[in-house]
């Protein structure tokens, strides 16, 4: 038999706040985050950035070398951790963290970088992307696997994949998974500025500037933050009584195997076929996705085509919304909390909107949720899909608890 995953714990510190609650009805509301930021660089650009306050997490002593990327990962797994409430008499050696990382400490690796030969000691260990993970498992005395997952925009899917395996096969009877990014800094927006995959948008516009599936659409803003989910097998749950958010039934995860920076539909379509094979589900049996969605020209059409391949006929069932549009893509944090709006999605039965797209590109033709949001009250299963940069593709599908 094979051991179901529950979620039990949610953690959100996002742009539009850390109240789970409170991000997912600013989401229904269609409120983007998105605002101007860096006047002085040579383009405008526009970012999602977080409200934290380090004091609620840390002393002044204990931030030493703790880099914004690590602050905000310990921040969103104390919260994923205290909703999952008391967690019962568990080994520290059977607790496990999985965390997803894109790049790392970008604050401490522009500050050395600008220091004029001044570099603080404690910059490498503030900027190595295994840091979040390391403090994360340090503040819950984690003793079991920590890991970092590296992979880019699918990075916390991945994370989040591996420790739901490790759950079911019995590696850990606890698993602090999810991921965190910080690089809203101007060294880091240049360089995505340089590839020319960063939205542009007029004086006074930027917060609508991503537009997932749109006819004119331009590509994504960057936004920070961090999400951790607290999964552990539906028995043990159920022994300690505990609320489940939902269960965790399949994952599919591969790679193109083709292009560095140029998405696959059939290896994307891989992915979305293997987490459908893995929950025991045909794909008319899932009504929502948060699409990966990034809002640019080819990104938006191989996501939909891929949609496409796995569907069929069906396609129209499912509804279809991109949040980067209100919150920036998180890079390696995206995938840990679009899962946790798809989470809440299921657990509410509300579906948020797919904002800022005035009018479908032809080429991206999906059942997209409108601009109000909506109600899904058949709504039994969702999925969250990460595309990344390098090929690799997560998808994740979660059921109603």
């Amino acid at each position: 038999m094979t051991t179901e995953v529950a979620v039990t714990g949610l953690g959100i510190v996002a742009p539009h706040g850390d109240d789970p609650a409170t991000v997912f009805e600013a989401l229904m509301r269609g409120e983007s985050a998105l605002a101007p930021i860096f006047p002085g660089l040579p383009k405008p650009a526009a970012a999602a950035t977080v409200a934290f306050d380090e004091s609620r997490w840390f002393t002044k002593l204990q931030l030493a070398g703790v880099d914004r990327v690590s602050q905000l990962a310990v921040a969103a797994a104390d919260l994923a951790m205290r909703d999952a409430g008391a967690i019962g008499d568990v080994d520290p050696e059977r607790i496990g963290v999985y965390a997803g990382c894109g790049m790392g400490g970008a604050a401490a690796l522009e500050a050395a970088y600008r220091g004029n030969g001044r570099v603080p000691p404690l910059t490498i260990p503030a900027f190595m992307p295994n840091a979040p993970a390391s403090q994360v498992a340090m503040r819950h005395g984690a003793q079991g696997p920590v890991l970092t997952y590296s992979v880019a925009c699918a990075s916390s899917a991945v994370a989040i994949a591996e420790a739901a395996k490790a759950v079911q096969r019995g590696d850990v009877d606890l698993a602090i998974a999810g991921g965190s990014e910080a690089l809203i800094v101007p060294g880091v927006v240049l360089a995505w500025q340089a590839m020319q995959t960063l939205a542009g948008f007029q004086p006074g516009e930027a917060a609508a500037s991503i537009r997932p599936f749109a006819g004119d659409r331009s590509g994504f803003a960057l936004g920070e933050g961090a999400a951790f989910l607290v999964l552990e097998s539906a028995e043990r749950a159920r022994g300690r009584g505990a609320r489940s958010h939902a269960r965790l039934t399949g994952w599919g995860i591969g790679c193109d195997a083709a292009h560095l920076t140029k998405p696959d539909a059939p290896g994307q379509a891989r992915a979305l076929r293997a987490a459908l094979r893995q929950a025991g589900l045909q794909p008319q049996d899932v009504g929502y996705c948060n699409a990966h969605g990034t809002a640019t020209r080819i990104g938006d059409v191989v996501e939909r085509n891929a949609l496409a391949e796995v569907w069929g006929d069906a396609l129209d069932t499912l509804r279809v919304s991109s949040t980067k549009a209100l919150h920036g893509h998180l890079l390696g944090a995206a995938g840990a909390l679009e899962a946790a709006i798809t989470v809440l999605a299921l657990r509410r039965r509300q579906l948020p909107p797919n904002a800022h797209c005035a009018s479908i590109d032809p080429a991206c033709s999906l059942h997209l949720v409108p601009q109000a949001g909506e109600a899904a009250p058949q709504l039994e299963a969702a999925i969250s899909s990460s595309f990344a940069f390098g090929g690799t593709n997560a998808v994740l599908l979660f059921r109603r608890a």
